[in-house]
């Protein structure tokens, strides 16, 4: 899929929103991609994950032994990822701000970990994520993630695989343009601080 392609799927489920949106990061920004809406039908979600896939060199996914991924937002793109390399997917939970493994999920000393997520922006979560992953035992080897609002700037200290890059403006709080400070502001993600 090329990146015409990729943003058809996410218009086709009205998961590119216009207006003035509250960030994971806490900065804003006039445009946000659910995910959760672009994943909610399981054959385009099964396209979206074999097309990031194919973003990963073989030589990486040849080592790739389980997938992880944090909740709420990878947990679908994760399955997805796990289904189309042919390995098990887990995730992460946050119930007390710190991401963990509950549910019975483990992960042996040294497993070829390929974490995936939906967006990356500032890349905060993805490294908490990581942490937690090599606090369990596993071995990050990647990280593939559907949307990356980064412009390239996350730093996850693995190598780092996106399906499309979108470089939306993204502003500060206290520095926004007339146009977005004059439109109320929403928090559309799942966290709610």
């Amino acid at each position: 899929m090329n990146d015409d392609e990729i943003l058809a799927e996410f218009r086709a489920a009205q998961a590119l929103l216009e207006g003035h949106f509250i960030l994971s990061s806490g900065k804003r920004s006039a445009n946000y991609l659910q995910c959760a809406r672009v994943l909610m039908d399981a054959e385009r979600a099964g396209r979206l994950a074999r097309a990031l896939v194919q973003k990963i060199p073989r030589e990486v996914r040849a080592e790739i032994e389980i997938v992880v991924s944090p909740a709420m937002g990878g947990l679908i793109i994760g399955h997805e990822m796990g289904r189309a390399l042919g390995v098990e997917a887990m995730f992460l939970e946050r119930p007390d701000g710190t991401f963990e493994l509950r549910r019975g999920f483990a992960l042996t000393e040294g497993q070829k970990v390929l974490m995936v997520e939906d967006v990356v922006t500032t890349g905060l979560s993805s490294r908490q994520a990581i942490e937690a992953i090599r606090a369990a035992g596993g071995e990050v080897i990647a990280e593939a993630a559907l949307v990356d609002r980064s412009a390239g700037e996350a730093d996850l200290g693995v190598p780092f695989f996106p399906l499309v890059s979108l470089n939306f403006p993204v502003y500060d709080p206290d520095d926004l343009p007339p146009e977005l400070a004059a439109l109320e502001a929403i928090k559309p993600g799942s966290r709610k601080s």
